[in-house]
């Protein structure tokens, strides 16, 4: 059954709580997708049979939360998840972080590193909106963002265009984790496939060199596209999560 929680900012959030032992696990979804997808409802599943506390919400803009999706931006959803975090789960978490959530992850591990008992990343895009969108884009694309303050580009997971706007842009820069000291003084696991096309290798392997830690290890998967679902992919996921509560 889904419950809202309210903002101290005003927004209206959707979320599943199962309630179980700790440390829980929060599940930190991706750009444009929802607390339903395949990688939260398995950690579900397997959290339930573990008996353990496990916390998947929707981002504003996002699911059943309040909120259009093209007026959101990193730092919003940054903090909806550090209001999930804090009113709904009690001590350390574990984070999982998809795409996009890994990003809103790494953010949480640089502001509450008290509140992460361990940080495992699926794909993880930090700083996608200025290394992959804005550097993306020619001269031409850039011009029609910063002139009408937003542009459509093609979606090859959904029919609608992704609608990339100036705030995002804009407040995407305000939130970079690759440009500063990067601490993540806990057990952090990296999971990369090499045949994603949203997010190069590159970017994880820029990632494992750039954050300090003392046990920080990235997985490549090789064939594994940007959704990283498959049976074998799920049960990466749901290793690297047991591995870091033991």
């Amino acid at each position: 059954m889904t419950d809202f929680l309210d903002t101290p900012q005003g927004r209206r959030i959707a979320y599943n709580l199962l309630k179980g032992k700790g440390p829980g696990v929060v599940f930190l979804g991706g750009f444009k997708s929802d607390m339903s997808g395949t990688k939260a409802m398995h950690l579900e599943h397997w959290a339930r049979g573990q008996g353990r506390g496990f916390l998947r919400f929707d981002y504003s803009g996002h699911g059943d939360s309040s909120g259009a999706f093209e007026e959101g931006c990193i730092g919003e959803w940054f903090a909806d998840a550090a209001a999930a975090l804090t009113s709904l789960t009690e001590g350390p978490q574990i984070l999982v972080g998809s795409s996009m959530g890994g990003w809103i992850a790494l953010l949480l591990a640089r502001t509450m590193p008290q509140r992460v008992a361990g940080l495992v990343t699926i794909a993880a895009a930090p700083d996608f909106s200025e290394q992959g969108f804005w550097a993306g884009f020619d001269a031409a694309q850039r011009e029609v963002v910063m002139r009408d303050g937003r542009i459509e580009i093609p979606s090859e997971y959904d029919d609608a265009p992704y609608v990339i706007t100036r705030k995002l842009i804009e407040d995407g820069r305000d939130h970079l984790v690759m440009n500063q000291s990067l601490v993540l003084p806990f057990p952090t696991r990296l999971l990369q496939g090499t045949a994603d096309e949203d997010v190069p290798v590159d970017w994880a392997l820029a990632l494992l060199d750039h954050a300090q830690g003392e046990d920080i290890r990235l997985t490549l998967v090789k064939g594994a596209d940007h959704r990283f679902s498959s049976p074998d992919c799920l049960g990466l996921i749901e290793d690297a999560v047991t591995g870091l509560l033991r």
